[in-house]
């Protein structure tokens, strides 16, 4: 016989236990059995002030991006409703079932503020590549480089041509353009430390190109169409990774051009090698990575480079080549 629920009377009281509603195979559950922050609120505590109202828990917002880096949620919005919903995240997080999930602009205030201030999460990372190492996953040996391209939060159409040294009256001073000309007072002296950096992205006298595009939104982000289906404002993320589980043991943000991939992979090498006292004997990468002077500051430091290289014989951006010229005495 077919049954039909009736409309029941909601129950006063539940005998309701949330540890036993989370399979014990859950993937949240094998994180939580490693995860230690008991230092993250050492770390952060000078960044807060000592009256007021107390602030939403760090560790909350820590295991909340946890949970959104694992299942995908890359908005903050979408990443506070599911947590709502989901038993689960709401055991991982520690909320219990009545506990109050934060705002989503609390996440950027905070990454922003207290957290890139603190390089917290760059200490966080460092921890979690620590106990790889520890139990055996990192070898050492072998590493890859490769970069993943993240548009930019920026309008094609709000932009001009070539670099700006100051911004315009009319235009806001938004939080990266802010950044962007702060930038602009120490370029000057690391184009300086670069011309007597032996081992500097690019020789004396051969700077890197200035932008062709600068947005009036994001002026950091470069314009380009790697890696998207349209030309646009990007940033690249770039991965230095160990051959033996593919462990990602640094990452660097870079805007999305071809010579601060280049020298993103010499400030992963260095920060690994100081951090960890990883220096591989090979690294491989893409063609993208097989210029002389990439492939020379490998060799010079005796990493064997399995890069493919970069033929730019035909890439003559409207000069002569040699061949177009004959010789006569």
């Amino acid at each position: 016989m077919m049954g039909q629920r009736t409309g029941l009377q909601e129950q006063l009281f539940y005998e309701f236990r949330l540890d036993d509603w989370v399979p014990a195979d859950h993937l949240l559950r094998k994180i939580d059995a490693v995860l230690n922050l008991s230092n993250l609120r050492h770390t952060v505590a000078p960044f807060y002030s000592h009256t007021g109202r107390p602030s939403v828990d760090p560790e909350l917002m820590i295991r909340m991006l946890l949970v959104g880096y694992c299942y995908g949620l890359r908005s903050e919005r979408r990443l506070c409703d599911e947590t709502h919903l989901n038993l689960a995240y709401r055991w991982f997080c520690r909320l219990g079932l009545e506990g109050a999930v934060p705002d989503h602009s609390t996440f950027s205030k905070n990454r922003h503020g207290r957290f890139r201030e603190s390089a917290l999460f760059r200490g966080l990372f460092e921890e979690v590549v620590a106990r790889c190492i520890r139990a055996g996953l990192v070898g050492g040996e072998g590493f890859a480089i490769d970069a993943s391209v993240i548009e930019a939060d920026a309008s094609s159409g709000h932009k001009v041509d070539g670099k700006l040294t100051s911004w315009p009256e009319t235009e806001k001073l938004t939080r990266p353009v802010r950044e962007y000309l702060a930038a602009l007072d120490q370029t000057a002296a690391v184009e300086t430390a670069r011309t007597e950096d032996a081992d500097n992205d690019m020789p004396p006298g051969n700077p890197p190109a200035p932008p062709k595009v600068t947005s009036l939104t994001d002026p950091t982000a470069a314009w380009t169409n790697k890696g998207q289906r349209k030309v646009g404002f990007a940033y690249g993320t770039n991965y230095l990774i160990d051959l033996q589980r593919a462990i990602i043991v640094d990452v660097e943000a870079t805007p999305a051009r071809w010579t601060a991939e280049v020298a993103a992979t010499k400030t992963m090498l260095r920060r690994t090698q100081e951090c960890f006292g990883l220096k591989p004997q090979r690294l491989a990468a893409d063609a993208a990575y097989g210029s002389g002077l990439m492939v020379g500051w490998l060799m010079r430091r005796g990493i064997e480079p399995h890069i493919p290289l970069l033929d730019r014989e035909h890439q003559t951006n409207g000069f002569f080549t040699r061949a177009e010229f004959t010789f006569d005495s």
